[in-house]
């Protein structure tokens, strides 16, 4: 930094505000200073930086499963608004896993990150009251919180389990299966309540649940085999799958055994991610906003921060949507 300063002809706190605490400085300064930094390759040390100050100038996300386009979707939307707030994000995939979520937990804690996002594998809230303690932000993101300790962004799973419902049962479907990893996982249990809801209302309607090892193709693709080596009148006539990449692999058995999707088995997924549009057979769905959710949690972070973990709660809710395509309509 000494380096740089002297090559600008500025000080070495003038140095030090334009890469922390850049406008405090002119922009003809700061434009002297970028340029005597990239004339002798600078790289601050950022180890040295984070113990000096105590935190870092990064934020961390945990996600339930990045193979799942929606949390790629929701990544991208926290990048949109924590990069434009001159951060960067740290991205860690439980896959499912708890004991993975607590791994990134403790390494995000020794890291320093300025806040933390996460959606959660299972009832990690005395966990994060640990980390809110020692002065970290906290959001919730794709899950409600249940206390009012924490700000979350959600959709209303429930309220989405049931229009999907609603419309199978709307083209005449009777027979359904829900297939969806463990109601450990709180979006699963939530739009199985919401199917659930729907189908109460009609008495000749049953619901089953198939529980699968996790929420992607692989376990769907089995489960969906299974399925088609039920005798016909023994069949669903509908699935609901709990996210699209289910509904894909269920999609991809009926297709390899001869079930017609939708005149034999009508399918419903969750998300509406961009390859439902595109599949074989253009997959119904429940979207929900995924890259808005990820910008706006990472607004309510930015946020909690600023205001030293002291700003009111906030509860976002966005309300899912159905979009119909052939995989019900035909």
């Amino acid at each position: 930094m000494r380096d740089v300063a002297a090559l600008a002809g500025v000080s070495v706190g003038t140095v030090s505000n334009v890469l922390n605490h850049p406008t405090k400085v002119s922009a003809q300064t700061a434009e002297r200073v970028f340029a005597a930094i990239q004339q002798l390759g600078f790289v601050r040390n950022e180890a040295a930086r984070q113990l000096r100050q105590g935190h870092s100038r990064s934020v961390g996300l945990i996600v339930l499963d990045i193979r799942n386009p929606f949390f790629t979707d929701v990544a991208q939307g926290v990048e949109d608004e924590v990069t434009a707030r001159s951060r960067s994000v740290l991205l860690a995939n439980c896959a499912e896993d708890a004991a993975r979520e607590s791994a990134y937990l403790d390494l995000f804690e020794e890291q320093r990150v300025d806040g933390l996002l996460i959606s959660p594998v299972g009832d990690v809230l005395d966990r994060l009251d640990r980390l809110r303690a020692r002065g970290m932000a906290v959001i919730l993101v794709d899950r409600l919180a249940s206390t009012a300790s924490y700000s979350s962004v959600s959709v209303d799973d429930v309220r989405g389990g049931r229009l999907a419902m609603e419309h199978l049962l709307a083209i005449g479907r009777r027979r359904v299966t829900f297939v969806g990893a463990s109601t450990e996982i709180e979006q699963v249990r939530d739009r199985l309540a919401g199917a659930y809801e729907a189908v109460a209302q009609v008495p000749d309607a049953t619901l089953e649940h198939r529980e699968i090892t996790g929420m992607n193709v692989a376990p769907a693709l089995v489960e969906g085999e299974r399925i088609v080596a039920l005798p016909p009148a023994e069949r669903p006539d509908a699935v609901f799958a709990a996210n699209d990449l289910i509904a894909m692999g269920m999609l991809q058995a009926f297709t390899l055994g001869g079930v017609r999707v939708p005149d034999d088995v009508a399918l419903i997924g969750y998300d509406d991610i961009d390859y439902a549009a595109s599949a074989a057979i253009p997959l119904s769905s429940i979207r929900q906003p995924s890259r808005e959710m990820g910008r706006r949690a990472a607004a309510l972070l930015m946020s909690e921060i600023e205001a030293g973990g002291r700003g009111e709660r906030q509860h976002i809710v966005f309300e899912p949507e159905l979009v119909a395509r052939a995989s019900t309509l035909g």
